[in-house]
Parts: C-alpha cells; structure tokens; sequence
C-alpha cells in the first residue's frame, strides 16, 4: 500500500487532508494566469500546501484506506502510523522524501521542515483537459515609402549659326524651335486641364461637407428604451474554516462547553453529530485559512491548548 497514492485520490475531492501525526495537505484553488513576457496562458489549478500542526485523526484519511485496500478501520490507522514513522526515519536519514504527485519533503538550514509541492497533476477537476498554452509572438512588417525618383530631362540647346549659312542648318533649327513650342503647347494645355480637374473636386467636395454638417445640426438623438439601473448582490462569503474547542461523545457535555464559550464572548457555534457519533463545538468561523490559524494559535495560548482547526462547509 501506497499512502501517496491515497493522498493524491483525496486531493482531487476535498480541500484538506490529514496524516495523522504528521501534518495536513491544504488546497487553494488558483485563477488562470497569463505570462505576456513568454506568451503563456496557465489554466485555473489547486495550489496543494503542508501544514505539520494539523495532526489530529479526522477519518478521512484512514477510511478511504480501509475501503480502498478492504480492511478494518483499526488496522487502516495503524498502517498510516508505520508509515509516518517510515517517513520520518528517512527524513532523519536522508534529509529528504518524496511522496509521488504530492510533493517533496526536506530540512532547510535551521532544521525546519520544508514542502514543495508537484506541479505535475493538476488537482482541480473542473480544469480537467486544460493544458499550458504558449502562442508564437506575432511578427509584424513595417511598410517602407519608395519614393519614386524623378528622372531629369536633359535641356534643348541651340547651336549659334556661324558666319556662313546652311540651309540645312535653317531648316534644322527652325524644327526644333517649332517642335518647342508644340511641347511647351502640350504641358501648358496639360497644366489648365490638372487646374480644372482640382477646382471641381474641391467644388464637390466642399458641398459635400456642407451636407453632412446639415445633417449633423439637424439629427436629433433619443433613446426609447433606456437600460434599467441594475443592482448586483454579492452573495456571503462561505467560512468553512473552523477553530474547534472540542467534540464530545455525550450531548449535554457540548452543551456546558458551548454556554462557556458564549459566556466568555464567543461567537460559539454547535455542529450535528459527526460520523464517529461526536458533537463538535466551535469557538468561532473564517472565510480564510490563514485567520483561522491565527485564532486558533491564540486561543491554545490562552484558553484551550487542545484547539484544533476543522475545515468544513457547514
């Protein structure tokens, strides 16, 4: 028999587990988280914690052993017994143990015993089939201008006639001067034709813009069904965690317990009979883990050393 084993089964169902004698696994259930510098998404998950004060036997453990191996509850508490100090004899040994899909015990430099947790099973079942996600960063092109070079033309140049005449000469220079003006002609026509094209454009344009601005003085806005003003409830916070001044065997002896506790200012609470056949009576109740710890600390030093935490929705 494997305790890990066991230990990993009830992680998926409940928040707390307990190893008599040796300390409680807590789980917190954390939010999905998104790492923008390496491109990840990490879907929601339970984030499992030790706590070595929680050691009082609640059951759960022993009797999901019991059924699961088919034998007694007695023989159930003592396996788990063995095996604390199985575990405990290979901490003295070997300074660490690990315990499969749970997490890894060892000491650290002032002999305080430290958990970290696996992170290879994912105990919060309705992530089931969630896996990390790592999106390749998008690429994008920066669009360059090409600025279109505008190519020269070179210059007519008009050679001087000399002393002597050619009639060649004449004839030549008077193409090129007629061929002059029949290009000076074309760019000036082109010019006026340029001209024009703008100057409706910009007509166009112009009464264009004084439609839509009508339009825009004229428009008149009204909302027929306006949304009516919604009022959200916030729903109570739920505090299942629970600072237990003790659980008795006979009615009348929680019902003592429970009057001192009211007498002495607290919010005491009774509980209905558990499954071992005990009346529990609380001293007070946290929505958090970590108030109810620090409660509970003060209240061993102070009232009742036996104070123990019970986690439960009630």
């Amino acid at each position: 028999m494997k305790m890990d084993l066991y230990i990993s089964q009830l992680l998926y169902r409940y928040q707390c587990v307990i190893v008599p004698g040796f300390g409680a696994f807590l789980t917190e259930i954390q939010s999905a988280q998104l790492n923008e510098g390496l491109h990840s998404f990490y879907p929601p998950k339970k984030l499992v914690s030790f706590n070595s004060y929680l050691k009082n036997n609640d059951g759960l453990l022993a009797n999901h052993l019991a059924q699961s191996e088919k034998i007694s509850y007695d023989i159930a508490v003592s396996f788990i017994e063995n095996q604390v100090l199985d575990w405990k004899s290979k901490l003295q040994d070997f300074g660490t143990i690990n315990l499969k899909n749970v997490g890894d015990f060892s000491f650290n430099s002032e002999k305080n015993l430290v958990f970290t947790p696996s992170d290879s099973v994912n105990y919060l079942t309705e992530s089931f089939g969630l896996t990390n996600y790592v999106s390749p960063s998008i690429k994008r092109e920066v669009l360059q201008q090409v600025l279109e070079k505008q190519v020269e033309k070179e210059p007519i140049v008009l050679m001087p006639e000399g002393t002597k005449s050619n009639p060649f000469l004449k004839y030549a220079a008077i193409f090129v001067l007629s061929a002059g003006l029949l290009c000076a002609g074309g760019v000036l026509g082109n010019n006026y034709y340029q001209q024009k094209i703008q100057e409706e454009t910009l007509a166009v344009q112009t009464k264009v813009q004084k439609k839509v601005e009508q339009k825009i003085q004229e428009a008149t806005f009204f909302i027929s069904n306006p949304i009516p003003a919604v009022t959200l409830t916030v729903k109570d916070s739920k505090m299942p965690y629970h600072v237990v001044a003790g659980a008795f065997l006979k009615e009348e002896n929680a019902d003592i317990m429970y009057d001192e506790l009211v007498h002495l200012g607290y919010p005491a609470k009774r509980i209905a009979k558990n499954h071992h056949g005990l009346y529990p009576v609380i001293y007070k109740s946290f929505s958090s883990y970590s108030e109810a710890e620090i409660e509970m600390q003060k209240i061993k030093e102070s009232h009742n050393p036996e104070a123990w935490l019970l986690i439960k929705e009630l």
